[in-house]
Protein backbone atom coordinates (compact mmCIF):
# COMPACT_ATOMS: atom_id res chain seq x y z
CA UNK A 1 0.00 0.00 0.00
CA UNK A 2 1.38 3.29 -0.69
CA UNK A 3 0.20 6.23 1.33
CA UNK A 4 0.83 9.95 0.34
CA UNK A 5 3.57 11.33 1.64
CA UNK A 6 2.56 13.85 3.75
CA UNK A 7 0.80 10.48 5.92
CA UNK A 8 3.55 8.50 5.40
CA UNK A 9 5.80 11.56 7.43
CA UNK A 10 3.02 11.43 9.85
CA UNK A 11 3.34 8.11 10.82
CA UNK A 12 7.03 7.52 10.71
CA UNK A 13 7.33 10.86 13.09
CA UNK A 14 4.80 8.94 15.70
CA UNK A 15 7.53 5.78 14.78
CA UNK A 16 10.28 7.41 15.72
CA UNK A 17 8.63 8.88 19.19
CA UNK A 18 7.69 5.01 19.88
CA UNK A 19 11.56 4.24 19.24
CA UNK A 20 12.58 7.15 21.73
CA UNK A 21 9.77 5.93 24.81
CA UNK A 22 10.87 2.91 23.91
CA UNK A 23 14.64 2.83 24.19
CA UNK A 24 14.28 5.49 27.09
CA UNK A 25 16.94 5.91 29.90
CA UNK A 26 15.19 6.41 32.85
CA UNK A 27 18.39 7.23 35.15
CA UNK A 28 20.65 8.69 32.56
CA UNK A 29 21.06 12.58 32.83
CA UNK A 30 23.37 13.72 30.39
CA UNK A 31 24.87 17.40 30.12
CA UNK A 32 23.55 19.95 27.27
CA UNK A 33 27.22 19.63 26.40
CA UNK A 34 26.32 16.38 24.81
CA UNK A 35 24.04 17.76 21.51
CA UNK A 36 27.35 19.66 19.98
CA UNK A 37 28.75 16.06 19.15
CA UNK A 38 25.38 14.77 18.46
CA UNK A 39 24.28 17.68 16.02
CA UNK A 40 27.95 17.23 14.49
CA UNK A 41 27.34 13.69 14.05
CA UNK A 42 24.54 14.17 12.68
CA UNK A 43 25.04 15.92 10.20
CA UNK A 44 28.49 14.53 9.11
CA UNK A 45 26.09 10.98 8.61
CA UNK A 46 23.64 12.75 6.98
CA UNK A 47 24.24 15.66 4.72
CA UNK A 48 25.60 19.53 4.82
CA UNK A 49 23.06 22.04 6.41
CA UNK A 50 22.87 23.75 3.14
CA UNK A 51 21.50 20.78 1.63
CA UNK A 52 19.10 20.37 4.65
CA UNK A 53 17.97 24.18 4.05
CA UNK A 54 17.81 23.45 -0.11
CA UNK A 55 19.89 26.53 0.29
CA UNK A 56 23.33 24.62 -1.62
CA UNK A 57 25.67 27.17 -3.69
CA UNK A 58 24.30 27.45 -7.12
CA UNK A 59 26.69 25.70 -9.69
CA UNK A 60 25.30 27.42 -12.77
CA UNK A 61 28.26 28.81 -14.54
CA UNK A 62 30.81 27.70 -11.93
CA UNK A 63 33.53 25.26 -12.92
CA UNK A 64 33.53 22.12 -10.72
CA UNK A 65 36.48 22.27 -9.53
CA UNK A 66 36.09 26.01 -8.24
CA UNK A 67 33.19 25.23 -6.40
CA UNK A 68 34.45 22.23 -5.13
CA UNK A 69 37.40 24.52 -3.48
CA UNK A 70 34.70 27.53 -2.35
CA UNK A 71 32.37 25.23 -0.19
CA UNK A 72 29.63 26.18 1.05
CA UNK A 73 29.47 29.56 3.56
CA UNK A 74 26.48 28.36 5.56
CA UNK A 75 28.04 24.82 6.11
CA UNK A 76 31.53 26.56 7.00
CA UNK A 77 29.38 28.64 9.55
CA UNK A 78 27.96 25.86 11.19
CA UNK A 79 31.22 23.74 11.56
CA UNK A 80 32.85 27.42 12.96
CA UNK A 81 29.88 27.55 15.95
CA UNK A 82 29.70 23.55 16.69
CA UNK A 83 33.75 23.70 16.64
CA UNK A 84 33.85 27.17 19.00
CA UNK A 85 30.92 25.34 20.91
CA UNK A 86 33.23 22.65 21.69
CA UNK A 87 35.89 24.56 22.53
CA UNK A 88 33.96 26.67 24.85
CA UNK A 89 32.85 23.22 27.23
CA UNK A 90 36.08 21.84 26.68
CA UNK A 91 38.12 24.51 28.15
CA UNK A 92 36.00 24.16 31.73
CA UNK A 93 36.94 20.34 31.68
CA UNK A 94 40.51 21.24 30.72
CA UNK A 95 41.35 18.72 34.10
CA UNK A 96 39.94 15.90 32.37
CA UNK A 97 40.49 16.88 28.75
CA UNK A 98 44.29 17.44 29.31
CA UNK A 99 44.73 14.05 30.81
CA UNK A 100 43.41 11.99 28.40
CA UNK A 101 45.24 14.01 25.81
CA UNK A 102 48.38 13.28 27.73
CA UNK A 103 47.59 9.31 27.35
CA UNK A 104 47.19 10.17 23.15
CA UNK A 105 49.95 12.04 22.27
CA UNK A 106 50.69 10.00 18.80
CA UNK A 107 46.86 11.31 17.88
CA UNK A 108 48.40 15.14 18.96
CA UNK A 109 51.70 14.16 16.97
CA UNK A 110 49.46 13.09 13.89
CA UNK A 111 47.55 16.24 13.88
CA UNK A 112 50.48 18.41 14.09
CA UNK A 113 52.16 16.82 10.95
CA UNK A 114 48.98 17.68 9.38
CA UNK A 115 49.16 21.16 10.42
CA UNK A 116 52.96 21.27 9.16
CA UNK A 117 51.94 19.45 5.79
CA UNK A 118 49.67 22.72 4.90
CA UNK A 119 52.76 24.64 3.97
CA UNK A 120 53.46 22.23 1.37
CA UNK A 121 50.39 22.73 -0.07
CA UNK A 122 49.78 24.58 -3.09
CA UNK A 123 46.32 25.50 -1.47
CA UNK A 124 47.50 26.18 1.76
CA UNK A 125 44.45 28.32 2.87
CA UNK A 126 41.68 25.40 1.67
CA UNK A 127 43.75 23.02 3.27
CA UNK A 128 43.92 25.27 6.94
CA UNK A 129 39.85 25.66 6.51
CA UNK A 130 39.72 21.41 6.26
CA UNK A 131 42.68 21.24 8.95
CA UNK A 132 39.97 23.28 11.69
CA UNK A 133 37.39 20.73 10.58
CA UNK A 134 39.70 17.74 11.63
CA UNK A 135 40.03 19.39 14.91
CA UNK A 136 36.48 19.38 15.07
CA UNK A 137 36.00 15.59 15.27
CA UNK A 138 38.93 15.48 17.68
CA UNK A 139 36.73 18.13 19.85
CA UNK A 140 33.31 15.94 19.61
CA UNK A 141 34.96 13.16 20.78
CA UNK A 142 36.93 14.65 23.66
CA UNK A 143 33.51 15.84 24.93
CA UNK A 144 31.88 12.49 24.76
CA UNK A 145 35.16 10.91 26.77
CA UNK A 146 34.82 13.87 29.25
CA UNK A 147 31.49 13.46 30.11
CA UNK A 148 30.70 12.16 33.79
CA UNK A 149 29.72 8.46 32.32
CA UNK A 150 31.31 8.50 28.91
CA UNK A 151 29.66 4.94 28.65
CA UNK A 152 26.24 5.91 28.91
CA UNK A 153 27.12 9.44 27.22
CA UNK A 154 27.77 7.18 23.78
CA UNK A 155 25.09 5.19 24.17
CA UNK A 156 22.48 7.51 24.71
CA UNK A 157 24.65 9.77 21.81
CA UNK A 158 24.21 6.93 19.43
CA UNK A 159 21.18 5.24 20.14
CA UNK A 160 19.76 8.69 19.63
CA UNK A 161 20.82 9.52 16.22
CA UNK A 162 20.47 6.27 14.96
CA UNK A 163 16.74 6.24 15.66
CA UNK A 164 16.74 9.29 13.87
CA UNK A 165 19.16 8.70 10.79
CA UNK A 166 17.14 4.84 9.66
CA UNK A 167 13.79 5.77 9.73
CA UNK A 168 14.12 8.85 7.76
CA UNK A 169 16.60 7.48 5.23
CA UNK A 170 13.56 4.53 4.46
CA UNK A 171 10.80 7.63 4.56
CA UNK A 172 13.01 9.81 1.82
CA UNK A 173 13.65 6.55 -0.08
CA UNK A 174 10.34 5.31 -0.17
CA UNK A 175 7.87 8.41 -0.08
CA UNK A 176 10.46 11.06 -0.97
CA UNK A 177 12.69 10.03 -3.51
CA UNK A 178 13.53 13.32 -4.98
CA UNK A 179 15.25 13.63 -1.46
CA UNK A 180 16.24 10.39 -0.75
CA UNK A 181 17.33 8.91 -3.91
CA UNK A 182 19.42 10.23 -6.72
CA UNK A 183 20.30 10.06 -10.35
CA UNK A 184 23.85 9.20 -11.22
CA UNK A 185 26.03 9.50 -13.82
CA UNK A 186 25.19 6.17 -15.58
CA UNK A 187 21.79 7.18 -15.23
CA UNK A 188 20.41 4.88 -12.85
CA UNK A 189 19.01 5.59 -9.62
CA UNK A 190 20.47 4.87 -6.24
CA UNK A 191 18.90 5.02 -2.68
CA UNK A 192 20.78 7.53 -0.88
CA UNK A 193 18.67 8.15 2.54
CA UNK A 194 19.34 11.04 4.54
CA UNK A 195 23.02 11.20 2.70
CA UNK A 196 23.84 12.24 -0.72
CA UNK A 197 25.47 8.64 -1.67
CA UNK A 198 24.80 5.25 -1.26
CA UNK A 199 28.19 4.28 -0.06
CA UNK A 200 27.75 7.41 2.56
CA UNK A 201 24.39 5.54 3.44
CA UNK A 202 26.08 1.81 3.43
CA UNK A 203 28.71 3.69 5.80
CA UNK A 204 25.98 4.47 8.38
CA UNK A 205 24.47 1.03 8.08
CA UNK A 206 27.76 -0.40 8.70
CA UNK A 207 28.96 1.67 11.72
CA UNK A 208 25.90 2.14 13.78
CA UNK A 209 23.91 -1.26 12.64
CA UNK A 210 27.40 -2.88 14.83
CA UNK A 211 26.22 -0.44 17.60
CA UNK A 212 22.47 -1.71 17.77
CA UNK A 213 23.13 -5.57 17.20
CA UNK A 214 26.07 -5.04 20.27
CA UNK A 215 23.01 -3.08 21.76
CA UNK A 216 20.96 -6.13 20.96
CA UNK A 217 22.87 -8.36 22.66
CA UNK A 218 23.50 -6.24 25.91
CA UNK A 219 20.09 -6.29 26.68
CA UNK A 220 19.31 -10.02 25.69
CA UNK A 221 21.82 -10.72 28.67
CA UNK A 222 19.73 -8.61 31.17
CA UNK A 223 17.51 -10.87 32.08
CA UNK A 224 16.44 -8.98 35.27
CA UNK A 225 16.44 -5.74 34.35
CA UNK A 226 12.20 -4.78 33.64
CA UNK A 227 12.97 -2.66 30.66
CA UNK A 228 14.72 -5.49 28.53
CA UNK A 229 11.38 -6.48 26.56
CA UNK A 230 10.52 -2.52 25.25
CA UNK A 231 14.67 -2.26 24.76
CA UNK A 232 14.70 -5.29 22.36
CA UNK A 233 12.06 -4.21 20.52
CA UNK A 234 13.15 -1.06 19.83
CA UNK A 235 16.89 -1.60 19.14
CA UNK A 236 15.39 -4.82 16.81
CA UNK A 237 13.27 -2.45 14.85
CA UNK A 238 16.30 -0.33 13.98
CA UNK A 239 17.97 -3.42 12.66
CA UNK A 240 15.26 -4.28 10.29
CA UNK A 241 15.30 -0.81 9.21
CA UNK A 242 18.94 -0.89 8.54
CA UNK A 243 18.87 -4.81 6.88
CA UNK A 244 15.92 -2.66 4.48
CA UNK A 245 18.40 0.12 3.91
CA UNK A 246 21.00 -1.89 3.17
CA UNK A 247 18.73 -3.85 0.47
CA UNK A 248 17.96 -0.55 -0.87
CA UNK A 249 21.44 1.27 -1.44
CA UNK A 250 23.39 -2.39 -2.22
CA UNK A 251 26.52 -1.21 -0.73
CA UNK A 252 28.81 -4.69 -0.50
CA UNK A 253 31.21 -3.71 1.22
CA UNK A 254 28.90 -2.39 4.27
CA UNK A 255 26.99 -5.05 4.34
CA UNK A 256 30.40 -7.94 4.24
CA UNK A 257 31.82 -5.40 7.29
CA UNK A 258 28.50 -5.66 8.85
CA UNK A 259 28.17 -9.11 8.69
CA UNK A 260 31.85 -9.97 9.79
CA UNK A 261 32.32 -7.23 12.00
CA UNK A 262 28.85 -8.13 13.76
CA UNK A 263 29.92 -11.72 14.03
CA UNK A 264 33.66 -11.15 15.56
CA UNK A 265 32.04 -8.72 18.07
CA UNK A 266 29.41 -11.03 19.27
CA UNK A 267 32.15 -14.11 19.71
CA UNK A 268 34.73 -11.36 21.60
CA UNK A 269 32.17 -10.34 23.89
CA UNK A 270 31.66 -13.73 25.37
CA UNK A 271 33.00 -13.80 28.99
CA UNK A 272 34.88 -17.44 28.06
CA UNK A 273 36.15 -15.72 25.16
CA UNK A 274 40.32 -16.36 24.48
CA UNK A 275 42.55 -13.74 23.15
CA UNK A 276 44.12 -15.74 20.52
CA UNK A 277 40.63 -16.46 19.64
CA UNK A 278 39.86 -12.73 19.26
CA UNK A 279 43.23 -12.59 17.07
CA UNK A 280 42.67 -15.76 14.74
CA UNK A 281 38.87 -14.32 14.08
CA UNK A 282 40.36 -11.17 13.01
CA UNK A 283 43.31 -12.18 10.85
CA UNK A 284 40.82 -14.32 9.43
CA UNK A 285 38.13 -11.99 8.67
CA UNK A 286 40.45 -9.03 7.72
CA UNK A 287 42.73 -11.68 5.47
CA UNK A 288 40.00 -12.85 3.68
CA UNK A 289 38.89 -9.00 2.67
CA UNK A 290 42.76 -8.30 1.78
CA UNK A 291 43.09 -11.59 -0.53
CA UNK A 292 39.35 -10.95 -2.50
CA UNK A 293 40.53 -7.57 -3.13
CA UNK A 294 44.29 -7.50 -4.21
CA UNK A 295 45.55 -10.95 -4.54
CA UNK A 296 42.46 -13.05 -6.22
CA UNK A 297 43.51 -12.08 -10.15
CA UNK A 298 40.52 -14.09 -11.30
CA UNK A 299 38.02 -11.69 -9.24
CA UNK A 300 36.55 -14.53 -8.45
CA UNK A 301 35.79 -14.16 -5.01
CA UNK A 302 34.61 -10.79 -5.49
CA UNK A 303 32.23 -11.62 -8.47
CA UNK A 304 30.92 -14.40 -5.53
CA UNK A 305 29.57 -10.79 -3.82
CA UNK A 306 28.06 -9.50 -6.79
CA UNK A 307 30.70 -6.94 -6.99
CA UNK A 308 32.03 -5.81 -10.36
CA UNK A 309 36.23 -7.64 -10.24
CA UNK A 310 37.44 -3.63 -10.97
CA UNK A 311 35.32 -2.75 -8.02
CA UNK A 312 32.78 -0.49 -9.68
CA UNK A 313 36.00 1.41 -11.38
CA UNK A 314 38.02 1.60 -8.20
CA UNK A 315 41.06 -0.08 -10.09
CA UNK A 316 41.59 2.23 -12.66
CA UNK A 317 41.09 5.19 -9.89
CA UNK A 318 43.96 3.74 -8.06
CA UNK A 319 46.40 3.48 -11.30
CA UNK A 320 45.48 7.10 -12.33
CA UNK A 321 45.80 8.67 -9.03
CA UNK A 322 49.70 6.91 -8.75
CA UNK A 323 50.52 7.76 -12.29
CA UNK A 324 50.26 11.69 -10.95
CA UNK A 325 53.37 10.96 -9.25
CA UNK A 326 52.97 12.87 -5.86
CA UNK A 327 55.60 13.53 -3.67
CA UNK A 328 55.65 9.61 -2.24
CA UNK A 329 57.50 11.04 1.26
CA UNK A 330 55.12 13.87 2.23
CA UNK A 331 52.42 14.13 -0.31
CA UNK A 332 50.62 17.12 -1.86
CA UNK A 333 49.49 18.43 1.73
CA UNK A 334 46.81 18.10 4.27
CA UNK A 335 43.27 17.48 1.93
CA UNK A 336 45.21 18.90 -0.92
CA UNK A 337 45.40 16.10 -3.72
CA UNK A 338 41.97 16.72 -4.69
CA UNK A 339 42.36 20.74 -5.66
CA UNK A 340 43.51 22.56 -8.45
CA UNK A 341 45.13 20.47 -11.92
CA UNK A 342 44.76 16.79 -10.34
CA UNK A 343 41.29 17.00 -10.01
CA UNK A 344 40.96 18.71 -13.34
CA UNK A 345 43.03 15.85 -14.74
CA UNK A 346 41.06 13.46 -13.23
CA UNK A 347 37.47 14.61 -13.97
CA UNK A 348 38.77 15.02 -18.14
CA UNK A 349 40.42 11.07 -17.58
CA UNK A 350 37.17 9.76 -16.16
CA UNK A 351 34.33 12.39 -17.30
CA UNK A 352 31.38 10.21 -16.69
CA UNK A 353 32.56 9.42 -12.65
CA UNK A 354 32.75 13.01 -10.46
CA UNK A 355 35.60 11.80 -8.56
CA UNK A 356 37.00 13.44 -5.64
CA UNK A 357 38.62 10.50 -3.40
CA UNK A 358 40.64 7.90 -4.47
CA UNK A 359 38.01 5.15 -2.96
CA UNK A 360 40.61 3.31 -0.67
CA UNK A 361 41.89 5.00 2.91
CA UNK A 362 45.56 4.06 2.66
CA UNK A 363 45.68 5.52 -0.91
CA UNK A 364 44.43 8.35 0.13
CA UNK A 365 46.75 9.14 2.92
CA UNK A 366 49.46 8.26 1.03
CA UNK A 367 48.43 11.06 -1.82
CA UNK A 368 47.37 13.60 0.94
CA UNK A 369 50.52 13.12 3.84
CA UNK A 370 52.76 10.64 1.61
CA UNK A 371 54.50 7.81 3.60
CA UNK A 372 54.80 9.49 6.18
CA UNK A 373 51.07 10.03 6.65
CA UNK A 374 50.65 5.79 6.01
CA UNK A 375 53.06 5.57 8.88
CA UNK A 376 51.23 7.70 11.59
CA UNK A 377 47.82 5.82 10.47
CA UNK A 378 49.32 2.32 11.27
CA UNK A 379 50.66 3.34 14.66
CA UNK A 380 47.09 4.81 15.30
CA UNK A 381 45.78 1.15 14.21
CA UNK A 382 48.06 -0.63 16.17
CA UNK A 383 47.35 1.23 19.21
CA UNK A 384 43.29 1.16 18.98
CA UNK A 385 43.69 -2.69 18.43
CA UNK A 386 46.48 -3.12 21.57
CA UNK A 387 43.93 -1.12 23.28
CA UNK A 388 40.94 -2.95 22.59
CA UNK A 389 42.54 -6.67 23.24
CA UNK A 390 43.40 -4.12 26.72
CA UNK A 391 40.09 -3.47 27.32
CA UNK A 392 38.93 -7.46 26.23
CA UNK A 393 41.01 -8.48 28.65
CA UNK A 394 39.38 -6.14 31.66
CA UNK A 395 35.51 -6.17 29.93
CA UNK A 396 34.99 -8.45 26.86
CA UNK A 397 31.22 -7.35 26.58
CA UNK A 398 32.34 -3.24 26.71
CA UNK A 399 35.51 -3.85 24.46
CA UNK A 400 33.97 -5.99 22.02
CA UNK A 401 31.51 -2.99 21.12
CA UNK A 402 34.81 -0.67 19.82
CA UNK A 403 36.28 -3.74 18.09
CA UNK A 404 33.21 -3.74 16.03
CA UNK A 405 33.97 0.23 14.91
CA UNK A 406 37.40 -0.63 14.30
CA UNK A 407 37.05 -3.48 12.26
CA UNK A 408 34.02 -1.50 10.24
CA UNK A 409 36.40 1.34 9.30
CA UNK A 410 38.95 -1.21 8.68
CA UNK A 411 36.61 -2.66 5.77
CA UNK A 412 35.26 0.34 4.85
CA UNK A 413 38.83 2.17 4.28
CA UNK A 414 39.78 -0.90 1.92
CA UNK A 415 37.24 0.97 -0.64
CA UNK A 416 36.40 4.14 0.69
CA UNK A 417 38.70 7.09 1.87
CA UNK A 418 37.78 6.31 5.43
CA UNK A 419 40.14 8.08 7.42
CA UNK A 420 39.23 11.30 5.96
CA UNK A 421 38.07 14.47 8.05
CA UNK A 422 34.16 14.74 8.75
CA UNK A 423 33.74 10.81 8.40
CA UNK A 424 31.72 8.78 10.58
CA UNK A 425 34.52 5.79 10.55
CA UNK A 426 37.21 8.41 11.63
CA UNK A 427 35.49 9.81 14.31
CA UNK A 428 34.71 6.32 15.54
CA UNK A 429 38.47 5.42 14.79
CA UNK A 430 39.16 8.26 17.08
CA UNK A 431 36.62 7.14 19.65
CA UNK A 432 37.97 4.06 19.98
CA UNK A 433 41.59 4.74 20.26
CA UNK A 434 40.91 7.41 22.71
CA UNK A 435 38.09 5.46 24.86
CA UNK A 436 41.16 2.69 25.14
CA UNK A 437 43.32 4.98 26.65
CA UNK A 438 40.61 5.08 30.15
CA UNK A 439 40.39 2.01 31.97
CA UNK A 440 37.33 3.08 33.50
CA UNK A 441 35.30 2.29 30.78
CA UNK A 442 36.56 -1.26 30.84
CA UNK A 443 36.32 -2.04 34.61
CA UNK A 444 34.87 -5.25 35.41
CA UNK A 445 31.85 -4.33 37.36
CA UNK A 446 28.89 -5.96 37.10
CA UNK A 447 26.90 -5.43 33.71
CA UNK A 448 25.96 -1.97 33.49
CA UNK A 449 22.47 -1.75 32.21
CA UNK A 450 19.91 1.10 32.17
CA UNK A 451 19.74 0.68 36.25
CA UNK A 452 23.22 1.20 36.76
CA UNK A 453 24.10 3.86 34.13
CA UNK A 454 24.28 7.50 34.69
CA UNK A 455 27.08 6.94 37.79
CA UNK A 456 29.96 9.25 38.09
CA UNK A 457 32.84 7.84 36.08
CA UNK A 458 36.59 9.18 36.68
CA UNK A 459 40.21 7.72 36.24
CA UNK A 460 40.67 8.72 39.95
CA UNK A 461 39.28 7.18 42.79
CA UNK A 462 39.15 9.85 45.54
CA UNK A 463 37.90 9.25 49.47
CA UNK A 464 35.44 11.66 48.94
CA UNK A 465 32.37 11.68 51.89
CA UNK A 466 29.37 9.99 50.35
CA UNK A 467 27.95 13.88 50.88
CA UNK A 468 30.92 15.62 48.98
CA UNK A 469 30.60 13.13 46.53
CA UNK A 470 27.07 14.25 45.55
CA UNK A 471 27.79 18.21 46.15
CA UNK A 472 30.99 17.81 43.66
CA UNK A 473 28.81 15.74 41.48
CA UNK A 474 26.00 18.28 41.25
CA UNK A 475 28.51 21.00 40.31
CA UNK A 476 30.26 19.98 37.52
CA UNK A 477 26.65 18.48 36.22
CA UNK A 478 25.95 22.30 36.53
CA UNK A 479 28.50 23.78 34.73
CA UNK A 480 28.30 21.34 31.68
CA UNK A 481 24.93 22.24 31.47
Amino acid sequence: MHLPPIVAAIIYVVGIGCLFYLGRYKTVRMSKALWIPAAWLFVISSRPVSLWLGMAPNLGGVDATEAYVDGSPIDRNVFIFLLLAAIAVLVKRSGKVGSLLRKNILILLYLSFCAVSIVWSDFPLVAFKRFTKALGDLAMVLIILTELDPWAALQRLVTTLGFLLFPLSMLFIKYYPDIGRRLTMSWTIESVGVTTQKNELGLDCMMYGVFFLWMIVSAYRERANPSRRRRLLAYGTVIAVIIWVLSKCNSTTSITGLISAGTVMWLASRPSVKLWGVHLLVLTVLGLAVTALFFDSGGSMVRALGKDPTLTGRTQIWDLVLGLHTNPLLGTGFESFWLGSRLEKMRSALPNFPVNEAHNGYLEVYLNLGWAGICFIALLLVTGYKRIISGIRRNPEKASLFLGFFLCTLFYSFTEAAFRMLTVAWSFLLLVIMAGSRPVLFKSSSRIGLGHVGKVATDEKPDYTAQNASLITHWVSEIDS
